[in-house]
């Protein structure tokens, strides 16, 4: 007999507010890479109006230095990343062409498949140190968002648990 699964019941003390989601478009044409809009917090409120209470009194908590430098750096690496990708792929393309120009028109389709089988090991060849370069680079950078990261759960984790404690301090 299957039975779903059950949600502990303690999940919802902890994540009271809606679940954020980060957006991923379509793939860049050149670089093959996605966008990704980041959902980090929850859009203002556009419904003042209709609400009876001032939702806006109050200025809302401030921004952890941690979780902007997160979101900064998140940013940052996609932006590496793309521009790297960007740019070798457009050098690919470039390369590509100039080794399949460099043969006659006359020439068959095995030609072709040898001049593109020996700009393909010259390619890789050439682009070893670079790409170790950049995948070096990029390493270090995930490794520091990732701390941050967990820098910026922590940080929420201990700010909902103390929430909890002073709520059942108060009642």
């Amino acid at each position: 007999m299957l039975v779903p699964p059950r949600r502990p019941l303690g999940v919802r003390l902890l994540h009271a507010s809606r679940p954020l989601c980060d957006r991923v478009g379509p793939p860049h044409p050149i670089s093959n890479m996605r966008p990704i809009i980041y959902d980090d917090d929850p859009p203002a409120s556009t419904t003042r109006a209709f609400h009876p209470y001032s939702l806006h009194e109050f200025d809302p908590e401030p921004a952890s230095p941690y979780k902007l430098q997160w979101k900064l750096q998140r940013q940052q690496l996609d932006e590496f990343h793309h521009a790297f990708w960007l740019e070798s792929n457009t050098r690919f393309e470039r390369g590509k062409q100039e080794a399949l120009s460099r043969l006659p028109s006359t020439a068959s389709v095995l030609d072709k498949e040898r001049a593109l089988s020996e700009f393909y090991q010259q390619w890789v060849v050439q682009e070893d140190r670079r790409t170790g370069e950049y995948t070096d680079e990029w390493r270090q950078r995930n490794k520091s968002s990732l701390l941050l990261a967990a820098r910026v759960a922590y940080q929420k984790y201990t700010a909902r648990f103390s929430d909890m404690v002073m709520f059942k301090k108060s009642t």
